[in-house]
């Protein structure tokens, strides 16, 4: 029940903003011991107190409900880092360059973790002009497929959406370009590097 909403992290934001926690709980309309309580993990906040608690704790819903403060960690962002999430209801792709708390369709979704492609996942990479020409030989049927590639360069991600049925094939900007990363519906996301695996025409 602690990740519906983590007493240490209400604790520790009420004290950096220097509230005790009789001012909070003047602030929500709310006895003093039920803060306490929260914050020792002997009861949580009514969900209808869920937003102004955040408000004036000073974060989001999301990140009081993540128990993860994820403000200000994205100075020093590097495209390079960018995580890939997939929602599994919609399957909505979203990539961020830094720390991020990701929510679609009522989930919070975990940041993807790359593999090094494997014999089934693995990836054709050409080059052809000023772009890659990337296929896969993998099933791309309505229960199995690539769902997309993306090119991450230093100074951004394109993401082409393939779709079931389809070849799995893309052409993408060269550019700049370090990693391809392709994920598929059932195995998860794989990472390439285009200096090993691009072949020269």
């Amino acid at each position: 029940m602690d990740r519906y909403v983590t007493g240490g992290m209400i604790r520790g934001l009420r004290e950096k903003r220097k509230m005790t926690q009789e001012e909070l709980a003047a602030k929500l309309f709310v006895s003093g011991k039920a803060v306490s309580k929260w914050e020792t993990g002997q009861g949580l906040p009514d969900i209808t107190l869920l937003e102004p608690l955040a408000a004036a704790l000073g974060i989001s819903v999301i990140e009081l409900m993540s128990g993860e403060n994820v403000r200000n960690l994205n100075r020093s962002a590097n495209m390079l880092k960018t995580n890939f999430y997939v929602c599994p209801v919609c399957g909505n792709v979203i990539h961020s360059c830094g720390e991020a708390v990701i929510s679609c369709c009522g989930i919070t979704l975990p940041a993807l973790q790359a593999e090094e492609p494997d014999a089934e996942h693995s990836l054709e990479i050409s080059e052809v002009e000023d772009e890659f020409f990337v296929t896969a030989e993998h099933p791309m049927t309505r229960e199995h497929y690539i769902s997309f590639f993306a090119a991450v360069s230093d100074s951004g991600v394109e993401l082409v959406k393939l779709y079931q049925e389809w070849n799995a094939e893309a052409r993408l900007r060269r550019r700049g370009v370090r990693w391809i990363y392709s994920y598929c519906n059932r195995h998860g996301l794989f990472r390439t590097d285009v200096r090993k695996a691009v072949r020269h025409k």
